[in-house]
Formats: C-alpha cells, structure tokens, sequence
C-alpha cells in the first residue's frame, strides 16, 4: 500500500505524511497523560533502583545506542529530500531543530509513563509495550492504542519510503546505479522505478525473523556512512572552503559527531561481530562496484548495454 502510494502521488504521500504524524503525536499523548497522573498519584515503584544489575561496560554501548539512535532515526531523511523542500536554507536547518526537540521530549516522556506501570523487565518480554501499558491503565478505550501503533509504524514506513527512493533516484541520476531507477513518471512525476525496486528489498528483510540482529546489522552500515559523509563536510570546509553554504554550524559540532559514530562502528564490530561483520562485508562490496561501474570509463559495449546506456 505504501509503494502504491508513493507511486501515485508526491503530494498525496506527504499530505498523508502529516496526517501519520499527528496521529503519532496524539497516541504519544495518550500515553503520556496517564503517566503523568500516575506520577501524581505516587507510582514511582519502577524507578527505585533503576539502574541496578545492568552492564554498564563500553563494549555494549553501541549495540544500545544502535537502538536508541533507530528510534531517532528519521533526523535524516528530511535530507534526502532536499531538491522537493521549498526554502531548504531555512526550512531544513528549523524543521530538524523542532522535530528532534519535539521527538525528544515525547519520547523521554512515552517511557517515564510506561515505566510507571510497567517494570523493566516486563517491559523487554512485552511484544507491544504501548498496548501492555494501554490495557493496564485504560480499559476498553485500550483498544484505540494498537490502531494509533500500526498508524505510527506506517507512517514510518512512508517517510522512509519516500525518502530511501530519492537516494536510489540520485545515485542512478549520477551513474552508480542502473539508468532507469533516476526515470520519473510522466503523468505522476513520482521516481516509479525507485520505488518499486524498494519492495523486493523490504520483503526479504522482512524474513530475518530476529529484529535485533536486523537492526544491529542495518545500523552498522548506516552509522558508517552518516559518520564518513559528515567527515567529508570537514574535509571540504579545509579542501574547497569558497564553496557556497547557505548556513553553517560550528566545526566541533561535525568532528565531535563524526569521531562518536565512527567509535561505535568500531566498537560494535568488537560487540557483536557477526551482524556488524555482515553488514561491513556488504559494504565492502561497494569498493569494486564503484570501480566497475563509476571509474572504469572503457566499458564494452555489451557491458554498456546491461547498464542502460
């Protein structure tokens, strides 16, 4: 349904986009407020110790921060979509300060509630930690909560859709995947190819059945690259620094964010080498394929062909 969506209609993605997203806001509120009369009426059970018996050793940081950071996740794609943002100067820079201090605060908020009823350790054997919260406090108003769960995931799943695309459009434009992924509808004027190519990936992700697997091994990747391209930003500030930058942040503020990425990279190739060494080989797949489609200008004319040439 999401790809159709996204195949259909830019506009009718994002309207619907913001509709999730209030939708998100309302079930973080339905959370909350009954967490905070929790609160009021004394229930800090949960609280009291609430950092005994885990292991606090560097080596388990990142797998940790790999889901924390997953939750946050979505800071980026407004950047993937730069080129359909209009006034991106101003409006990529505030809509990225709002969104994450309104994130932030719902978030921190959503667990201080959860943890007002339910304990640490439930809350990990909890397969919907919302519902378990929403039948325990709520009644039969309970049943409103999985509806706003599955509203929230699938919005999720549309802004990532919507903005993964464009990546696959703008490599292609550039030459470093096949041709026809940068074609665009001509009716809709949706990237249709970029699109679509996106539903046979998520249906075999779908099949690793262990998520945190999944997501230590996506964040491995993901981390890497966030943390190489802000790098890149510094090396440009130094290499080329009469480029235009319609806004700029302070130098310390990249180098500190790059150095803590790249740390965990690296430590989670140590914590959990079998997910992050997967997602490392697959990465390094990417060397030769740069060679072999970008820097090797002699390509055979049979070889030229395959690519859409």
């Amino acid at each position: 349904l999401v790809m159709v969506l996204n195949s259909t209609s830019v506009s009718w993605s994002a309207r619907i986009q913001m509709f999730l997203t209030f939708c998100k806001l309302v079930a973080i509120l339905m959370i909350v407020v009954p967490g905070v009369i929790q609160l009021i009426k004394g229930e800090t059970e949960h609280f009291k110790n609430a950092f005994a018996g885990n292991d606090a050793s560097v080596m388990g940081l990142p797998l940790a921060f790999y889901s924390g950071m997953y939750a946050y996740s979505g800071w980026f794609y407004l950047n993937f979509v730069t080129e359909e943002v209009e006034n991106p100067e101003k409006n990529i820079p505030l809509a990225i300060c709002i969104s994450m201090i309104i994130v932030t605060v719902g978030y921190v908020l959503t667990n201080v509630a959860y943890f007002t009823t339910i304990s640490a350790g439930e809350l990990l054997l909890s397969k919907a930690v919302a519902v378990t919260f929403a039948e325990r406090l709520m009644g039969n108003f309970s049943l409103a909560v999985p509806v706003f769960v599955a509203l929230s995931c699938f919005g999720s799943m549309n802004g990532g859709i919507f903005a993964v695309s464009r990546m696959f459009f703008v490599a292609s434009r550039e030459g470093h995947l096949p041709e026809i992924l940068s074609m665009i509808h001509v009716r809709k004027h949706t990237p249709l190819p970029a699109v679509i190519v996106l539903h046979p990936l998520t249906m075999i992700m779908l099949f690793n059945g262990d998520l945190y697997s999944l997501l230590n091994f996506l964040s491995f990747a993901r981390w890497l690259f966030i943390g190489l391209v802000v790098a890149g930003l510094i090396y440009l500030r130094y290499k080329r620094p009469d480029m235009p930058r319609p806004f700029k942040v302070p130098l310390f503020i990249p180098a500190l964010f790059s150095f803590t990425c790249l740390f965990m990279v690296a430590l989670s190739l140590y914590s959990d080498p079998v997910n992050t060494g997967i997602g490392f080989a697959i990465t390094m797949t990417g060397i030769p394929a740069y060679y072999l489609f970008i820097v090797w200008d002699n390509k055979p004319k049979w070889f030229r062909k395959l690519l859409g040439k």
